[in-house]
């Protein structure tokens, strides 16, 4: 695991660097698993920063110290009050409406790490801390729409696959996820 990596909320100071982090953790990580075609698609349409998740500070990003002794956005990803299950602000099916953590999961979202800090521990990191704090606003269930390069770790921490979907997104691509689900973990 990277050294002294913190854990904060991201802000909008942050916004050009998790757009660079995004383009570069889709283009490097998911290559294996979505086209090129597709990843251009994503990248105008689906995949980017979801301002409203920073204004509720329920986005966080994982910071790292570079090999120069720098502080550095190794990963982000967040959670949600709000039943929008994916896309940033570019993306056009946005619902805002608040969810009632009686009823409904706290929704997952949004998780990007950075090429050089991938399988280090840093989105298990954040998850955790995204996990906790949805447990800490009454939510007990959680959900999101995985992409396929994250399936295998979503299913790592207990999360199980309620049904594959295509997201579509221009010119007649379309997107595979995978809608997943977990029930947290209360503990007495």
């Amino acid at each position: 695991m990277p050294s002294r990596i913190q854990i904060r909320a991201a802000t909008e100071k942050d916004i050009p660097v998790l757009r660079e982090l995004i383009d570069t953790s889709v283009r490097q990580l998911q290559s294996g698993d979505y086209s090129p075609e597709q990843i251009d698609a994503a990248l105008r349409t689906v995949f980017g920063v979801d301002s409203r998740l920073i204004e509720d500070r329920t986005y966080l990003v994982a910071e790292a110290e570079n090999e120069a002794s720098e502080r550095v956005i190794a990963g982000c990803g967040g959670w949600s009050k709000r039943r929008t299950l994916y896309g940033g602000d570019s993306w056009q099916h946005r619902e805002d409406d608040l969810l009632d953590p009686l009823h409904d999961a706290a929704k997952i979202r949004a998780f990007f790490i950075h090429p050089d800090y991938a399988r280090q521990g840093v989105a298990t990191m954040i998850l955790d801390a995204c996990e906790d704090a949805a447990s800490a606003a009454g939510f007990s269930r959680y959900e999101m729409g995985a992409t396929l390069t994250g399936v295998k770790f979503f299913r790592q921490r207990a999360y199980v696959e309620v049904e594959a979907m295509d997201i579509p997104l221009e010119n007649g691509i379309t997107l595979p996820i995978v809608h997943m689900v977990k029930q947290a973990q209360f503990q007495p």
